[in-house]
């Protein structure tokens, strides 16, 4: 039987594991926190550090396959583990690519990829000379996530706000639109999802909810589709790639950001589509043939997230009469603190038209919620 290890043990490792159990894998999680998700349901845990060379190889010396649900790992541990015959999905060099937004941004530019405008900032850099770039979003080339790392700077007098480490300054975008696509590959073939609507929360800087299949035309959809798999092609990557897009205010689509893992973009094709992002990953890294990706039904994403102003031991209210409404799935995240601003879950929401979506969207919001 495969051992299948997966470096991170959060609630993208709990749904993977969910998915996996239905077929003949032994699957491990390494974690640094013994009160990761997959800590509670997976007696393969183990607790170590993601960026340790020791904890990295050690755990996967003895693995079949190698896989993430987070970039921030030792890819120089993975790089030797693949020496060693360890399969290792995706690879460890594309890892460390997309692991950093201003290599990521590089790759973008030197494959003709659209994005927005961008200049890559040197460690205390005197950021006063791109005054008149401005107004524009400064990402952290590492580390941010989730809306963190991340500042918008409207003017010039915003600059002495700026970070100050390695980082991207990228031209703001007028958005009509935040979409992502969801594209999968290996040997056997390319398999890529209907691209989705997100609609994100200003002031955490992270998604909301999202709509499934995204309102754009049939012509957009697949120029979107299109990007998606060019991307992964020339990545040469094996796997699961989640590609988040503009669609700005003239029609134009601009790549933002990859992820090399399975997504919250994603998250809905656990009840809406024939082959779940999870299982399609599975299938990826074992070099299995690649699941049927069409939805079967419209579909929605709410996240649920941390309640404003508490911290502590987390307690969901209202739950009875979020569960009454028909076609609405419940999947919590085993995490046993809350605080303001963390996922704790989402709900999945089928429906027949977006209005129906958009108001179940609306109950739930205002019906359920995570305290303290």
């Amino acid at each position: 039987m495969k051992k299948i290890g997966i470096l991170g043990g959060g609630q993208l490792g709990q749904m993977f594991l969910q998915n996996a159990y239905s077929y003949p894998f032994e699957v491990y999680h390494l974690d640094p926190d013994p009160q990761a998700p997959c800590s509670k349901i997976n007696p393969r845990f183990t607790k170590g550090s993601l960026q340790s060379y020791e904890d990295v190889f050690n755990f996967g010396k003895n693995k079949d396959i190698i896989s993430i649900e987070i970039e921030n790992v030792n890819t120089l541990a993975l790089k030797d583990l693949a020496q060693t015959g360890v399969q290792v999905f995706p690879e460890p060099h594309i890892i460390e690519l997309i692991g950093n937004k201003c290599s990521q941004k590089a790759f973008f530019r030197e494959h003709h990829i659209p994005t927005a405008e961008f200049v890559i900032l040197s460690p205390n850099e005197n950021l006063q000379k791109y005054k008149n770039f401005l107004p524009a979003v400064q990402k952290l080339a590492v580390g941010g996530y989730d809306g963190k790392g991340v500042k918008v700077l409207e003017q010039a007098k915003d600059l002495e706000f700026a970070f100050r480490e390695t980082s991207l300054l990228e031209k703001k975008v007028a958005i009509a639109k935040e979409i992502s696509v969801i594209v999968a590959r290996n040997q056997t073939g390319i398999a890529v999802y209907e691209p989705v609507e997100m609609v994100f929360d200003e002031k955490l800087n992270l998604v909301d909810y999202l709509l499934a299949p995204a309102r754009l035309s049939e012509e957009q959809a697949q120029e979107a589709q299109n990007l998606a798999i060019q991307i992964i092609s020339q990545l040469n990557m094996t796997g699961i790639l989640a590609v988040e897009m503009f669609l700005d205010k003239n029609g134009k689509l601009l790549v933002n950001e990859i992820a090399p893992r399975p997504h919250n973009s994603g998250h809905h094709t656990i009840e809406a589509a024939f082959c779940s992002q999870y299982d399609q990953h599975l299938r990826a890294i074992t070099q299995m043939p690649l699941g049927e990706t069409r939805l079967h039904t419209k579909a929605g994403m709410l996240n649920i997230i941390g309640a404003e102003g508490y911290e502590g031991k987390a307690f969901y209210q209202g739950l009875e009469k979020v569960l009454a409404l028909p076609k609405v799935y419940l999947h919590l995240y085993n995490k046993t603190f809350t605080k303001t601003g963390r996922k704790m879950g989402h709900f999945t929401i089928l429906g027949d038209t977006f209005e129906e979506i958009e108001e179940k969207i609306k109950f739930l919001k205002n019906n359920f919620v995570v305290k303290a």
